[in-house]
């Protein structure tokens, strides 16, 4: 980061005070930050105050006699190494998506010819807002680089997704556009323009307040698949199962815990284009949750078990069924017999199988693709190769698709 130039644009939001805390970061890993701010940011953080932590002169004139002699908003657009905007308002990204320039911010952002890195930050109705959706749609298109948003509290008091990315995220992100790994081994942005969900990690089913049914999946090839998809241009939504990982940048991650609550968040939000299930889902759940620890007596206890939702046949057959709906297979045996099976009985298109002893808890894996059209097995390698890999092959399915 040393060296490196950031212009920041500041937009317009409560989430603004964060962007302290950012530049701050950015100061202590030696990067300079010319700040630009909206007439709307100056509403929650002072001109002083950017201005003293970044060391910099704060630009938020457009008109500026002086620098416009200069042409000053093309040498601010040109002379920085990455244009970072946080909070991307919705106004901001509206402009950006339809090449408005009626201030010094929105006019940066259509001259500059680097890599923009944008936070958005927003109410969640504002977010899931048709116009919004497509405004993001077509700058993940542009090859417009996400970071976030979160899910959680908000301050209207709503909750969903719609919060700005922390700071820590933020620098995260700022460090993989630099480094040039939002484009690594994708061939152009094969998902570019899609909505795409994806499920990861186990599901814990309680049988008291202590205790639960689970699996040891990671959600590392899940979670792996999320942040690749977003790379490729998707707008991503990730449901996570209780994992040990950070949320993908770029991508949306709703959090929960058992897998009536993943079916619900799955279901919540449909529609998209393409369903990725690498989920490890409990098969069963507890029929009782028992409201104290069940405590060990002479005999053990009695367990009656139910059947869980299956939510890959479920998405399959659903009225919102997306274009492309990919499962996943575990097996300790007959690996290829049973993917195909499972292909038959959920009504997906894809089923992406592995050796479970190989897999779970590992970095690497070695998956077999099955489709009715055949299998094909891929060579072992890490999950971040073969997600990026499946990513591709999806996106190529999908474009086949779309052209009968």
């Amino acid at each position: 980061m040393k060296g490196k130039r950031i212009l920041l644009v500041i937009g317009g939001g409560i989430a603004a005070y964060k962007v302290l805390e950012l530049i701050r970061r950015l100061r202590e890993q030696d990067a300079s930050v010319c700040p630009v701010m909206t007439k709307a940011a100056r509403e929650f953080v002072t001109l002083l105050s950017v201005a003293a932590l970044s060391d910099s002169r704060v630009f938020d004139n457009l008109f500026s006699l002086t620098d416009e002699t200069e042409i000053g908003h093309i040498e601010l657009s040109r002379a920085a190494d990455l244009v970072v905007v946080a909070p991307a308002t919705a106004d901001l990204l509206a402009k950006l998506a339809h090449g408005l320039a009626d201030d010094l911010a929105s006019t940066l952002l259509l001259a500059t010819d680097k890599k923009i890195l944008v936070a958005p930050a927003m109410n969640v109705r504002m977010w899931e807002n048709p116009a919004t959706r497509r405004n993001v749609a077509s700058l993940r298109h542009d090859g417009v680089l996400f970071v976030g948003p979160e899910v959680g509290d908000m301050a209207c008091g709503e909750y969903g997704a719609g919060r700005m990315s922390e700071p820590a995220a933020i620098l995260a992100a700022i460090e993989d556009a630099l480094r040039g790994d939002t484009r690594i081994a994708l061939p152009g942005q094969p998902l570019a323009g899609r909505r795409v969900i994806v499920t990861s990690g186990p599901t814990r089913e309680p049988i008291d307040p202590l205790r639960y049914l689970g699996n040891a999946s990671s959600g590392k090839q899940g979670h792996a698949i999320a942040a690749a998809a977003a790379r490729a241009g998707a707008e991503v939504v990730l449901v996570s199962g209780p994992v040990a990982l950070p949320d993908p940048a770029g991508v949306v991650t709703h959090h929960v815990t058992t897998a009536a609550e993943m079916l619900a968040a799955v279901e919540a939000a449909l529609p998209a284009d393409l369903f990725v299930a690498a989920a490890a889902v409990a098969d069963w759940r507890g029929a009782e949750v028992a409201p104290q620890k069940l405590k060990k007596g002479a005999q053990a206890p009695v367990l009656r078990l139910v059947k869980n939702p299956d939510i890959l046949a479920r998405v399959a057959q659903s009225p919102a069924r997306p274009r492309l709906v990919v499962g996943f297979a575990a097996e300790t045996e007959n690996l290829i017999d049973n993917a195909r099976a499972k292909l038959a009985a959920k009504g997906c298109d894809v089923i992406v199988a592995n050796d479970a002893g190989e897999a779970v808890g590992q970095d690497e894996n070695q998956v077999t693709i099955a489709t009715r059209g055949g299998t094909e097995t891929w060579p072992r390698m890490r999950k971040d190769h073969v997600a990026l890999k499946l990513v591709a092959y999806l996106g190529k399915l999908m474009e086949a698709d779309r052209a009968q």
